[in-house]
């Protein structure tokens, strides 16, 4: 009777000593840091915290609660460190352009942030929209909507006829001259503003596109479109906000003066070469290497009237050469963090990410630990997310069989949790 009225008192004036924790058994545990797994351990879960990881399935107290994993494999949440949330491929996207306001960009974004948490990523480093992509994590954050944990670049900064130049494509009355404000530079001062714009934005970093790209109406593909002290500038000016900066590069060239000003990490990477390899190690740059995108643009190319044919031509040639680079660079000893480039594919499908990884030769285990430990560490957050470790938020999931036999296994998502909430559990079994 004293212990009930003591802790019924407490409860009213805003304490609460027995908060209820979650006991989540697991068959096998891929603990993100570990190079084997570990077999029937239970991880406490309290709040939004892991508190404690024990070995067997020990028994939850009378307020806790139980969620039986004991036939699964359990794994960090994983981390896409490139998404496009506020839309996905689709032949109607060059249209799409002229006909879309961000109102509906926003609406469109909502059920694909969803459907990527679903898929098993609590987290995602989203580079490149309209800004909507700011209000979308700001809404996630806020609980009103469903989806991963964003760190967002705002729009992209690029240069006049650049691949993030808004603009191209347009006839000449509606192109007009887009400058900082929308991401568009054309010196190191541009380059200075444009930063300070993204801060003002809201932005959680910085995203340049160092050379062409496929998906741009824009004939080339991979030449250099920034100058090196143009991009250092950027660099310096995002440290001074403490952005990081992540640069979309497919030739060398960009590549290599991107490296060299000092980005964080250099995405698709597509045509790197020996002495582009040497610099990333050399610098410590990371690659994200977005293989899925490669292969989805180059199996989209062959169909007729999907992109048009100054898109397809690039996607034709640039597409099938991600995963070649990128077994190339791992055998290398380059640092690789995961990421897709979601959207230029359906959002979902993000899993595929890691059957090309470990196709091309990087063991199952080591893609875990791109998508969890070394993303967080490339996201500034490996001290919150990226292991299953005490301390470390509550992003845990779980899949039916075994991946590290069976790359398939990763699109058997049974469940998931972010920042200690379950937001999905598959029915059976548990």
């Amino acid at each position: 009777m004293r212990k009930s009225f003591f802790v019924l008192l407490l409860s009213l004036i805003g304490f609460n000593l027995f908060s209820q924790k979650t006991h989540i058994w697991c068959g096998t545990l891929i603990d993100g840091v570990s190079n084997e797994p570990k077999k029937n351990m239970t991880i406490v879960v309290e709040k939004n915290k892991i508190i404690a990881i024990e070995n067997g399935f020990s028994k939850a107290g009378t307020n806790d609660k139980t969620i039986d994993l004991k036939t699964k494999t359990v794994t960090p949440g994983w981390i896409d460190c490139h998404v496009h949330l506020e839309g996905e491929t689709s032949p109607t996207a060059y249209l799409d352009r002229f006909t879309l306001n961000p109102s509906d960009l926003a609406f469109n974004s909502v059920p694909l942030a969803e459907k990527t948490l679903m898929a098993g990523f609590t987290t995602v480093r989203d580079l490149g929209g309209s800004g909507v992509n700011i209000s979308l994590r700001n809404a996630i954050n806020k609980g009103q909507v469903k989806g991963p944990r964003i760190l967002t670049s705002g729009k992209s900064i690029g240069t006049t006829g650049g691949h993030a130049d808004p603009t191209n494509g347009y006839r000449k009355d509606l192109m007009g001259d887009p400058g900082p404000d929308v991401g568009v530079v054309n010196s190191e001062e541009d380059g200075k503003k444009a930063v300070r714009q993204r801060y003002k934005d809201g932005s959680d970093l910085i995203k340049i596109t160092a050379t062409g790209g496929v998906l741009s109406m824009a004939k080339s593909g991979q030449n250099p479109q920034f100058t090196e002290a143009e991009i250092k500038a950027i660099v310096e000016t995002a440290q001074d906000y403490g952005f990081t900066v992540a640069a979309h590069a497919h030739g060398a060239e960009g590549m290599k003066r991107a490296i060299r000003a000092g980005v964080n990490s250099i995405e698709h990477g597509t045509l790197m070469d020996d002495e582009t390899i040497e610099l990333f190690k050399k610098y410590g740059t990371w690659y994200v290497p977005t293989i899925t995108a490669g292969e989805s643009v180059a199996d989209s190319a062959k169909k007729a009237g999907y992109y048009p044919e100054i898109v397809a031509a690039k996607a034709r040639v640039i597409g099938a050469q991600i995963k070649f680079t990128f077994a190339k660079a791992y055998k290398a000893g380059v640092k690789i963090a995961f990421g897709t480039d979601a959207g230029v594919f359906k959002h979902g499908q993000n899993w595929r990410e890691f059957v090309y990884m470990i196709d091309s030769g990087m063991p199952a285990m080591e893609a875990i630990k791109a998508a969890t430990l070394s993303a967080a560490e490339l996201l500034g957050l490996k001290d919150q997310i990226g292991s299953i470790e005490v301390g470390k938020l509550a992003d845990i999931v779980a899949v039916d069989g075994d991946p590290l036999k069976d790359s398939q296994v990763f699109a058997k998502i049974v469940f998931v949790m972010k920042d200690g909430l379950v937001y999905k559990q598959q029915a059976s079994g548990f």
